[in-house]
């Protein structure tokens, strides 16, 4: 039984569903580069820290990865579009285990959860026709 050090930290489990996308680099010639100083595993906990928390990268505990590192791959990983096929690997993989189809044929969409455009208009009528409610000078009279 591993330790975590955070909840948002991956069990073995969960890194072993995801390992196969973060493979060694492999050259033709056989040389694989400089010793990682950091594991994609512990890159990915303190990715999923920050995401988690919503705190800024700076404010990262410092027994994680530097943050200025996990940002580096955060944003490499975001724009290679890893993290879209993760999370497609991992719904099918779920849908596969629970007996469905892995892609889903149909989809609902609530009215209320999607925002809509301004270009409606404001709901709120802002023309001269609107006018401030007045206080009577009465009522703040005082009676002796």
């Amino acid at each position: 039984m591993e330790s975590r050090a955070y909840p948002t930290d991956l069990t073995e489990e969960q890194w072993q569903a995801i390992a196969c996308f973060f493979p060694d680099v492999a050259r033709p010639d056989g040389r694989t580069g400089r010793k990682r100083q950091y594991s994609y595993r512990a890159l990915l906990n303190g990715i999923f820290y920050v995401t988690r928390a919503g705190c800024a990268w700076s404010l990262m505990p410092h027994d994680l990865p530097p943050p200025l590192t996990c940002y580096h791959y955060f944003r490499k990983w975001s724009r290679s579009g890893l993290f879209d096929r993760l999370l497609t690997h991992l719904r099918q993989t779920d849908r596969k285990r629970a007996g469905r189809a892995p892609v889903p044929t149909a989809a609902i969409i609530d009215s209320q959860s999607v925002k809509t455009t301004d270009t409606g208009g404001s709901p709120v009528p802002t023309t001269s026709a609107t006018m401030a409610t007045k206080k009577s000078k009465d009522a703040n009279a005082i009676c002796l």
